[in-house]
């Protein structure tokens, strides 16, 4: 299943970086929010990256997974929203994405302790 996820994660932060560098240039008045847009695909891509690593680890630890999902939807989603929107307070979602982001290569990280 992770090998799945990955893949369309890396899919979906591929055609979002693709939108922002060619279809939000002429729409997005701020240059710093494309800045932002390309920030947030960076962090979706490396994370689609970490999925697959989800799915070759000989424990698959499903925590890893579910806390890179969760900070791929925290981080860069309130990013790509706050750039389409304008709506600023959206920034202050990131963090609790970037926190599940760091979370989830901890668990990665410890997965095959003990085995």
């Amino acid at each position: 299943m992770w090998w799945t996820v990955s893949g369309i994660v890396g899919a979906l932060g591929v055609a979002l970086g693709a939108f922002g560098a060619h279809g939000l240039k002429n729409v997005v008045e701020d240059p710093a929010m494309l800045v932002t847009w390309e920030t947030a695909a960076r962090y979706h891509l490396f994370h689609a990256l970490a999925l697959g690593l989800v799915a070759v680890h000989p424990t698959t630890p499903k925590w890893a997974g579910a806390l890179f999902v969760a900070g791929i939807l925290l981080f860069s989603g309130s990013l790509y929203t706050m750039v389409l929107t304008g709506q600023r307070w959206l920034g202050a979602i990131t963090p609790i994405g970037g926190v599940c982001l760091i979370a989830g290569w901890l668990v990665l990280a410890f997965a095959s302790r003990g085995t």
